[in-house]
């Protein structure tokens, strides 16, 4: 029933529009409204609309509540210095109904702005290759400082650009790169190396200068938990979660190379869009398969129903929707032209969460739209606990450049550039008005107490203001939040601060590590690392029995040496070793990935225990020994293969063998070195432990 209903609703649309086009034209905003298909529980509002805001791409408010819009209207080409259209724009609502009636220019002529922040009265605004400070000093509503923070990111995409601003709880900002390379500098600290972003996203700290790289290649969607999980988007792939952080990963040059982040999603790339396929895009992926398979190749490629524009993953905070929403993800799809929600769930043996439908949503989206004009490129939440969703509104959202010349020649791409919408949802029967606020002339001690708001945005507020004031006076007052309150995410969000004011101390850290919320204990491991007494305060968590606290532990040790790190890192792959993430956090360190390590984990019989990962563990391990080249653990390695359990097992033997020579072969060898080598892993009339004898001569 449903896909005939869906058929029927396609000739319809397609019946409406005129025959001499392929494409059909745009709704009015009121139009727009009745083309939703809605959670039943909720209602969609306009908010604003042209001409108060056109080609918006990201909406916030700062602490007095005034809502700023980054507006691209460039968009998709790359405008010539000097003629860029980019800008943002200050929202009002006058007659004080709930919706935006006015608006003036904060700032113009921005290239490729794409987000926003708001800091120290001000904005960031990432511009690539900047990322900019905005700021209007003389109260006229518009911007008189424009400075360039850092520098360098790539710019030769705006669909892969630096973007997606977000304030974390660490006090860290945080910045999606979409992996994309570039030499970045900063002002905040001149003297600083420049930073190679190739495969990286972005960090910085405004009140220390520090800017470093972070795992990931996010697009256009970023978003954090306030117990340091990060999630981004990347078009087919909805949500992804950032893994193993990368100062971990690049402890030391041998690792093998794989993702340091998770698709977490449960339904892969499954979407359920009320909108047929654009005629471009049916008739390119038309071609594409039969180019598939006139090659033979084991691919398809999908026109619809399939996640293709994923943008905006945001992590619900709000007070408004109740508790089943809290912590919910709703990402946008401007392909498919609707709003997916991922109910968020942690997984009992991972340090990955799990992503999945609710029950209501197994077969429909929380909303879609038989409108394929509506662009849903992002979110916005605010003081009234509201989720706020930003249409592009657009009859195109593509790069030209992946189109074919005869499938562009009847496209527009600026057709609608007029156009653009912001939406709020938010339950049945709620009030439409925005709260009066102004945060930033509260106390300091009120910003202690908003640390413990129901409302994210007012606590993420609170905590970046206390950050920015640097007021040391209110350090009782926190440390009294985090030892008294109830709330974990108060907890949290104290603890940091006190980071952030320079406050913290040893007992802080030794109260938030027996905190029961995992979260809390997981990041106070972090914190950890930079106290005198980091491995006394480390070493009791390899026997955590929470899985997300006991890879922190992985990595947080990894620190460290000696005997006692070793028998903890030990104690956590006995756990966790069949989970590949515990095998890689171990890895990473030098002790972790030492001849020692492996002797104690021999002589602790770790290996003679089926199904524990050990296998997947000396994989790795050889071919991180074969990188480092060292010899004498390279002898170690090679003297243990021909000893039980490795010697009659030739499954794992060969593929320890195979990642041993992958990793010699990352090595600048002599030429007579690399020749025995290449010679021995060649012969085809050897055995597996003829060739692990072999090598062992050559050391």
């Amino acid at each position: 029933m449903k896909i005939l209903f869906k058929h029927f609703l396609w000739v319809s649309i397609f019946a409406a529009c005129s025959c001499t086009s392929r494409y059909p034209g745009p709704l009015s905003p009121e139009e727009a409204l009745s083309s939703f298909q809605l959670h039943p529980d909720f209602e969609i509002q306009v908010f604003a609309a042209e001409p108060f805001v056109k080609d918006p791409v990201c909406m916030e408010f700062d602490a007095d509540g005034n809502i700023y819009v980054v507006e691209m209207p460039d968009y998709p080409y790359r405008p010539a210095e000097g003629e860029e259209k980019g800008r943002i724009v200050l929202l009002k609502d006058e007659d004080g109904d709930g919706r935006i009636d006015a608006s003036v220019v904060f700032a113009d002529k921005i290239m490729e702005a794409t987000s926003i922040l708001p800091y120290d009265g001000g904005l960031l605004v990432t511009s690539a290759p900047n990322i900019l400070f905005l700021k209007d000093t003389d109260g006229d509503g518009k911007s008189d400082i424009r400075k360039v923070m850092f520098s360098g990111f790539f710019a030769a995409n705006s669909e892969a650009q630096i973007t997606s601003l977000r304030f974390g709880a660490d006090n860290w900002i945080y910045a999606s790169n979409n992996g994309q390379s570039g030499e970045v500098s900063s002002s905040l600290d001149p003297e600083a190396p420049s930073l190679a972003m190739s495969r990286a996203d972005f960090r910085f700290r405004m009140d220390t200068g520090e800017f470093e790289q972070i795992t990931g290649s996010g697009q256009f969607g970023q978003t954090l938990d306030e117990f340091g999980n990060r999630f981004y988007t990347q078009n087919t792939l909805h949500i992804q979660q950032s893994i193993m952080p990368w100062k971990y990963w690049h402890r030391h040059a041998f690792m093998p190379s794989f993702r340091t982040s998770a698709n977490v999603s449960d339904h892969e790339l499954e979407m359920f869009q009320l909108t047929p396929p654009p005629y471009w895009r049916a008739e390119r992926t038309r071609r594409r398969n039969e180019d598939f398979q006139a090659r033979n190749l084991d691919r398809v490629e999908y026109a619809e129903d399939h996640f293709t524009g994923a943008s905006g993953g945001t992590i619900y905070v709000g007070n408004g929707f109740g508790a089943p929403y809290e912590g919910n993800v709703f990402t946008g799809d401007v392909a498919g032209n609707l709003v997916h929600r991922d109910v968020l769930s942690a997984d009992s043996s991972s340090p990955e969460w799990i992503a999945q439908r609710d029950d209501q949503e197994l077969d429909q989206e929380f909303l879609a739209s038989t409108d394929p004009w509506f662009r849903p490129t992002n979110f916005a939440q605010g003081p009234d606990g509201q989720l706020y969703l930003i249409d592009y509104y657009r009859q195109h959202i593509e790069t030209p450049v992946s189109i074919p010349d005869d499938l562009k020649a009847d496209m527009d791409f600026m057709n609608g550039s007029e156009h653009g919408r912001i939406y709020r949802i938010q339950p049945k029967g709620t009030q439409s008005t925005l709260p009066k606020i102004s945060l930033s002339q509260a106390s300091s001690s009120e910003l202690v107490a908003l640390l413990a708001h129901p409302n994210g945005w007012h606590r993420n507020t609170a905590q970046r203001l206390i950050l920015e004031r640097q007021d040391q006076s209110i350090a009782p007052e926190l440390r009294s939040l985090l030892q008294q309150s109830n709330a974990p995410k108060a907890r949290i969000r104290a603890l940091y601060a006190l980071e952030g004011l320079g406050s913290l101390t040893s007992a802080d850290v030794q109260k938030a590590l027996i905190d029961s919320e995992p979260g809390i204990r997981k990041e106070a491991l972090v914190l950890a690392e930079k106290q005198e007494n980091g491995l006394e305060l480390a070493l009791p968590f390899a026997q955590d029995s929470n899985a997300q606290v006991a890879f922190q532990a992985a990595l947080t040790l990894g620190n460290y040496q000696g005997k006692k790190v070793q028998e903890a890192l030990a104690e956590i792959l006995l756990r966790f070793g069949n989970n590949n993430w515990y095998i890689w956090a171990v890895l990473s360190s030098d002790v972790g990935s030492s001849k020692e390590f492996l002797d104690l984990l021999v002589s602790q019989g770790y290996f003679n225990v089926p199904d524990n990962g050990a296998a997947n563990f000396m994989e790795n391990y050889a071919f991180i020994s074969g990188a480092k080249n060292d010899k004498d653990q390279l002898k170690g390695l090679l003297t243990a293969l021909q000893k039980e359990p490795f010697a009659n097992n030739s499954e794992v033997l060969e593929s320890t063998l195979n990642d041993l020579f992958k990793g010699l072969e990352r090595n600048d060898l002599d030429v007579a070195m690399a020749e025995k080598i290449k010679i021995i892993k060649e012969d085809q009339s050897a055995s597996s432990i003829e060739k692990v004898q072999s090598l062992l001569s050559l050391y």
